[in-house]
C-alpha cells in the first residue's frame, strides 16, 4: 500500500507532538519529584545535620560536656529571658546577648569556656536544631555527626590474568604441534616410528635454524626487554606509594574533616610552627569526645581507647589518672638524611595540605601515602609525574610551584619583601625569572642540594 507524502507528513507530525508531550511530561515529573525529595530531605534531616556540624563538637542533648546539655534549653530561655528571641541572639553572638540580656549573662557565667559565634545561622535553622535536640531520646547513641567509616577494599591486580593467558597459549601451541605431527603421519611424510623419535626439541631446533635471522632479532628484543624491566623494577625500590600501615584506631577523616568540618590545623596544631605536623594529643580528642560517645558498637570501641589513653571514666565523668597511651604508626617516613619543614611549606609557601596528602575530607580510612595519580586528580594541585615522596617528586614540584605570580613582593610576606630587594640588585636575572609570569621555588634556590639534605 502506497502512502502519500502528505499522509506521511501528518503521521510524522503526530508522532513528533506525542514525543514532545512525553518529554515535557517527563521533565515536569522529574522536577516535581526532585523538589519533593529536596523538601522531604530538608524537613527530615536538616536539624540533625546542623546539630552535627555546628553543635556536636561541644554539646550533647542529654549530657554536660565542654558545653551544657541542650535538651529543654529553648523552653528555659523562653521562661527566663526578658528579651523576645533571646536564644537566637545568644546563638548568633553570645557576647552581644550577654551585654543586653541578664539571663544571657547568667548563662555565660556558668561555663568558663567561651561559646563559638554563629552569625550565619537563620531563625528556621536554629529552630530546626532546637527541635532536634528536644526530640532527642536517650537510646545510648551519640549525637549526629558520627558515621561508620567503611574502608574501601582495593581491587586486586590483574597480573595473574597474564600468567593464565601465557599457560593457555603454551597449551595451544603444544596442541597444534601434536596435530601437525598426526597430519604428517596421515599424509605419509614420515612413519609413525620416525615421528615418535622426532622430539619437540628437534622440531624447534630445525625451525630455529631455518628462521635463524628472525630468531636472532627476537632474542635481542627479549633480552633488551628483560633488562629494561629489571631497571624499572629497581627504580621502584623504596617507592612507598599506597603505603598504609595498620593503626590502633581506624580514624575516619571524612567524618572529622568532612562532615564535622574540623580544620586540619585544629588537630595537627604544630604544622604552622614546626617542621612536623604533629599527631593530635589525646586532650585534643577529649575536647569533643567527652560528649561524643559514638553511635555504633564499633565507634564506641574506638572512643573507649581514647578514654583509656586519657584516663577518663565516662560513667563517673572523672579522670582516674590511669592512662594507656595510643601508639600510632608513622605513615609518611622520609630518610634520615632528608630535611622537610611543614611550617616552611604551609606558612611561607602557602601549600595546601591536599597537595601532598590528598583530600582528607573524602577519605573514610586511616591516612596513607597517596599515589601521584590520585593527587593529580584534585583540582588546584600542581600536576606531577614522579612517584609520591621520591626525590624526583619534590624536585618537580619545586620546578612548577610558584612562590608568587608576578613580582616577589606581591606575595604578601615580609620575608619575600626582603628577597625582592636583593633580587632588584640584578634586574636582568629577575626579569628572566618573571618571563613565565611567576617566580618558582627552583628560581630562588629550591634545587640546591643543601636545602633538603644534611
Amino acid at each position: 500500500m502506497k502512502i502519500s507524502s502528505s499522509q506521511m507528513f501528518r503521521n510524522l507530525s503526530k508522532w513528533s507532538l506525542k514525543a514532545l508531550a512525553l518529554v515535557v511530561f517527563a521533565g515536569a515529573f522529574s522536577v516535581n519529584a526532585q523538589e519533593a525529595d529536596e523538601a522531604s530531605a530538608e524537613s527530615s534531616i536538616n536539624g540533625e545535620a546542623l546539630f552535627g556540624s555546628k553543635c556536636a563538637t561541644c554539646h550533647h542533648p542529654l549530657k554536660d560536656g565542654t558545653g551544657p546539655k541542650l535538651k529543654g534549653v529553648k523552653a528555659a530561655w523562653a521562661e527566663n529571658s526578658k528579651i523576645e528571641g533571646g536564644i537566637y541572639n545568644w546563638i548568633n553572638n553570645w557576647q552581644n546577648a550577654a551585654a543586653t540580656d541578664a539571663y544571657a549573662a547568667e548563662v555565660a557565667a556558668k561555663k568558663p569556656t567561651a561559646m563559638d559565634k554563629f552569625p550565619a545561622l537563620t531563625v528556621p535553622e536554629m529552630d530546626a536544631i532546637l527541635a532536634y535536640v528536644d526530640a532527642f531520646e536517650d537510646d545510648g547513641d551519640g549525637p549526629a555527626g558520627e558515621e561508620v567509616c567503611q574502608v574501601p577494599v582495593e581491587e586486586e591486580g590483574t597480573s595473574w590474568v597474564w600468567y593464565i593467558l601465557g599457560i593457555v597459549f603454551v597449551v595451544i601451541i603444544l596442541a597444534i604441534g601434536g596435530v601437525k605431527r598426526q597430519l604428517r603421519v596421515a599424509a605419509g611424510e614420515a612413519s609413525e616410528k620416525e615421528d615418535r623419535e622426532h622430539s619437540y626439541a628437534d622440531s624447534f631446533r630445525g625451525w630455529a635454524w631455518r628462521y635463524k635471522r628472525y630468531v636472532m632479532i627476537g632474542s635481542v628484543v627479549i633480552f633488551i626487554s628483560l633488562i629494561v624491566t629489571l631497571f624499572l623494577r629497581m627504580y621502584r625500590i623504596a617507592v612507598v606509594e599506597d603505603y598504609q600501615p595498620s593503626q590502633p584506631i581506624e580514624f575516619p577523616h571524612n567524618v572529622h574533616a568532612g562532615i564535622n568540618g574540623i580544620d586540619c590545623k585544629y588537630c595537627h596544631n604544630s604544622v604552622t610552627e614546626s617542621r612536623t605536623a604533629g599527631l593530635p594529643t589525646v586532650n585534643v580528642c577529649m575536647n569533643c569526645h567527652k560528649q561524643v560517645t559514638g553511635e555504633s558498637d564499633e565507634q564506641k570501641a574506638k572512643i573507649a581507647k581514647i578514654y583509656a589513653a586519657a584516663g577518663w571514666d565516662a560513667e563517673k565523668g572523672v579522670y582516674t589518672g590511669k592512662t594507656k597511651p595510643i601508639v600510632w604508626n608513622k605513615v609518611h617516613v622520609l630518610p634520615d638524611h632528608v630535611y622537610f619543614n611543614h611550617s616552611q611549606h604551609v606558612e611561607v609557601g602557602g601549600v595546601d595540605c591536599i597537595q601532598c596528602h590528598g583530600d582528607m575530607t573524602t577519605m573514610c580510612e586511616t591516612a596513607k601515602v597517596q599515589p601521584v595519580s590520585v593527587l593529580n586528580a584534585i583540582e588546584g594541585n600542581v600536576k606531577l609525574t614522579k612517584p609520591t615522596l621520591t626525590m624526583g617528586w619534590c624536585i618537580e614540584c619545586h620546578g612548577e610551584k610558584e612562590i608568587s605570580t608576578g613580582a616577589v613582593n606581591t606575595n604578601g610576606s615580609a620575608y619575600y619583601e626582603e628577597i625582592h630587594k636583593r633580587l632588584m640588585l640584578d634586574k636582568d636575572l629577575y626579569n628572566k625569572y618573571l618571563e613565565d609570569g611567576k617566580v618558582t621555588v627552583k628560581e630562588l634556590g629550591g634545587w640546591e642540594c643543601a636545602k633538603c639534605h644534611y
